[in-house]
């Protein structure tokens, strides 16, 4: 896809009422931003797919022009229970699929085009690809999210009025046809060259202001109370700012709202987040499996190993974010048997890697001296560190250190990274010490800190 813009714990999942809730931030008396439910729930999530798939499969490209003749889209053996058997062995809770990339070829027999599924020979043009993995999700426990790109290299109305009022009514189709909707993806790249009904040429837009971006977000809020809105600015989560599932050391789950938009020219600020943001925005880590987006066969041998996935999981979740990670279908309809047996392989890594060997559930209650401190079993070693802040009193810690006891002394633990911000989930990896302690100091804090739960483990080598 090569973007131009672009958590799940026990505790609190216990504590979520989401079910009917608005994905909207709240803000305190005291000027302090607050999650909505539904935003604490995504997060609890952690880990979730992406789906990319469409005529680029067929035709070995990233991004369609948008001229691709709808007969190309021919999968033979397309299984969507197959994918999200693949995703809940992987231990993700919901699936984000493409309805419509760039290319503007529709997943949906849509009302409003003729360049949809119905033209192609899949299904003898009856098929729904919308209604099969929304349908599959919900058999196999998982949540349904959707792609609609606002950009669209097909159609001969892009860059004017009747083109917004188009993309309008497909959205609507989308968020009114498929059941709940966990999360709305607006892709921040829009504008340039493409086919456009013919006129084979480059159109530019106005990103900030050509989609009419409140009155999409009061569209999706109005059908689908409970959706996280996904873009560069939200508002529900944010683009962590790169391709790699990174999040930043220092991530704060706020951003100037006003300020920030699908397409945002700042991307190098999307990261850590703005800490003096008036919005609840996390940040959501997206990457494929391959090095692209869409599957190509000659990156059969290029699929990420179950090392390398886990080590965007401590980058993405461990440090405040979702991981998103894309798991393109291939021609046949299915996922490919290598990013299958990764997939299974790296949620078996981390669940060991994970495995706490001592916990500590709150909400804590901090020592006069804002520290909290965990016993350790007698000779038990360590290597692994996960905080976690009540993020439903907002995101208040700023730095902090840790510490372990060795014999009567209390020693600096030897983490890999800064010690900035907590918020939803910090995982602080370091070489192993056995200590019958372990301390957290809260150095700087937003308010009195809130941490909600501490607990270490030992990871093998």
């Amino acid at each position: 896809m090569t973007y131009i813009r672009r958590i799940g714990t026990m505790v609190l999942t216990a504590m979520l009422t989401a079910a009917g809730a608005a994905a909207q931030t709240a803000t305190t008396a005291e000027g302090r931003v607050l999650p909505s439910e539904a935003q604490i729930a995504w997060q609890a999530m952690e880990t979730n797919a992406f789906v990319h798939f469409g005529p680029n499969t067929f035709m070995d490209k990233e991004w369609g022009y948008g001229d691709a003749d709808p007969q190309v889209f021919a999968p033979t053996r397309l299984d969507a229970d197959q994918w999200m058997r693949t995703f809940k062995a992987a231990g993700m809770k919901g699936v984000i699929l493409t309805c419509k990339h760039h290319d503007g070829f529709c997943l949906w027999p849509s009302r409003w085009t003729d360049y949809d599924i119905s033209r192609s020979p899949w299904r003898d043009g009856q098929g729904d690809l919308v209604r099969e993995v929304s349908d599959a999700a919900r058999r196999h426990g998982l949540k349904f999210g959707i792609y609609l790109s606002p950009w669209d290299r097909h159609q001969a109305t892009y860059g004017t009025e009747a083109y917004v009022d188009y993309y309008y009514r497909q959205l609507e189709e989308l968020l009114t046809g498929y059941g709940e909707i966990f999360e709305v993806w607006l892709d921040g790249a829009n504008g340039g060259d493409g086919y456009y009904g013919g006129a084979r040429e480059k159109r530019k837009i106005d990103r900030r202001t050509y989609y009419h971006f409140d009155r999409i977000y009061a569209l999706i809020r109005r059908l689908q109370p409970q959706a996280i809105i996904f873009s560069d600015g939200g508002p529900g989560c944010r683009w962590v700012g790169n391709e790699r599932g990174e999040g930043a050391t220092t991530s704060w789950s706020l951003l100037r709202g006003r300020e920030v938009y699908p397409g945002y020219n700042h991307p190098e600020e999307l990261p850590q987040g703005h800490r003096d943001g008036d919005q609840w925005t996390p940040a959501e880590c997206d990457v494929s499996i391959r090095p692209g987006w869409f599957y190509h066969e000659s990156e059969d041998s290029l699929v990420k190993s179950p090392r390398r996935l886990a080590e965007i999981y401590y980058q993405s979740v461990g440090r405040n974010g979702l991981m998103l990670l894309n798991v393109p279908v291939n021609r046949d309809g299915l996922i490919h048997p290598t990013d299958s047996a990764n997939l299974v392989a790296f949620r078996q890594l981390i669940d060991s890697e994970m495995a706490p060997c001592v916990t500590h559930d709150g909400p804590l209650k901090a020592s006069k001296d804002r520290s909290y401190t965990i016993k350790v079993p007698r000779g038990q070693r360590l290597n692994r560190l996960t905080l976690q802040e009540d993020i439903r009193q907002g995101q208040r810690i700023a730095r902090f250190a840790v510490e372990y006891k060795d014999k009567k002394k209390w020693l600096p633990l030897p983490v890999e990274e800064e010690t900035t911000t907590i918020g939803y989930k910090r995982i602080l990896r370091f070489p192993a010490v056995e200590t019958s302690r372990l301390r957290i100091r809260i150095l700087e804090s937003r308010g009195e800190p809130r941490l909600l739960s501490m607990s270490a483990g030992l990871a093998a080598d």
